[in-house]
């Protein structure tokens, strides 16, 4: 789930008009007291009134609302489920499982059930096209699925739900209760608060992965397996960055991949999910579009 915060500047302009009709030259009706003029130039806002405005004013600036850019992302106390996809632009078996993923962009679902992540690995590079998406950060963590349901090879396509090895796309509607809210607000500096509040209330330590997301991205296929084909990634993971949550809130920056990479996405989103120490399967995510102007990926 995603809300843009409200602007500061058309709460304060409805103070400030609050303020002029205060201190226009209109008649101002008092209680208990008779109206002789029809004018009152040099009527002032009552100083009680005054604290109030100047206290809300206060609060609203130093409470955070200040920050119309601010983009916050939160899962509630409901399970969001992680649904990854291991692909390379190597591998002919894959466009057709992407394009499958790729339609999750329209579906109402997105973000508030389930967010979907596009890894992908670099072990087909090796047949001559060399995927400007891959990373061998991402086919060591298919590796440790892999290993985690003791499977003596890897694969691509190769979706992943929960840390569950899956078949497809599709998602199923879970009604289970979530581990706790996952809350990320991504400012204008590209700074992300993070809280997380379990959902019994313990207190520990956790893992966050936040990873920015392209979408919209063709690539022309120069060689291996798809030598020929126009290529079109949604989802795909442009940079991951992997942190402690030791405490909530708990403030991050947006991670960033290299300019020629990001520079082909014509728009962004942000998908973060939590783990134990030291466990590579997901408890909670959120996810959710980044405003056009945020540098995230850049």
């Amino acid at each position: 789930m995603q809300r843009v915060s409200c602007e500061l500047g058309d709460q304060i302009a409805s103070y400030a008009e609050s303020v002029k009709i205060l201190t226009t030259s209109l008649p101002i009706p008092m209680v208990g007291e008779e109206i002789e003029r029809q004018s009152y130039p040099s009527v002032r806002t009552s100083s009680a009134v005054m604290k109030a405005i100047i206290g809300v004013v206060l609060s609203l600036f130093f409470g955070g609302v200040l920050c119309a850019d601010d983009v916050v992302f939160e899962s509630g106390p409901k399970k969001v489920q992680l649904l990854e996809l291991f692909t390379s632009e190597g591998c002919s078996s894959c466009p057709p499982a992407e394009a499958s993923l790729g339609r999750l962009v329209n579906d109402p679902r997105l973000w508030h059930e389930f967010v979907p992540v596009a890894f992908h690995v670099d072990y087909w590079d090796r047949l001559g096209w060399k995927d400007p998406f891959a990373s061998v950060e991402w086919t060591k963590r298919q590796h440790l699925y892999a290993a985690n349901w003791n499977a003596e090879s890897v694969y691509t396509p190769a979706f992943v739900l929960n840390g569950r090895e899956w078949r497809d796309a599709r998602v199923p509607v879970i009604n289970d209760g979530g581990p706790g809210a996952l809350k990320a607000t991504v400012r204008s500096d590209n700074s992300v608060l993070v809280n997380f509040e379990p959902a019994k209330g313990e207190a520990r330590d956790f893992d966050l992965y936040l990873a920015c997301l392209g979408f919209g991205i063709s690539i022309n296929v120069r060689a291996g397996e798809n030598n020929g084909r126009s290529l079109r990634h949604d989802f795909v993971v442009l940079s991951l960055d992997h942190q402690k949550l030791a405490s909530s809130p708990q403030e991050f920056h947006l991670p960033s991949s290299a300019p020629e990479v990001a520079s082909r996405s014509n728009r962004t989103a942000l998908a973060a999910w939590i783990t134990r120490p030291g466990d590579i399967t997901p408890l909670q995510a959120i996810g959710g579009w980044l405003p056009p102007s945020s540098g995230a990926g850049h």
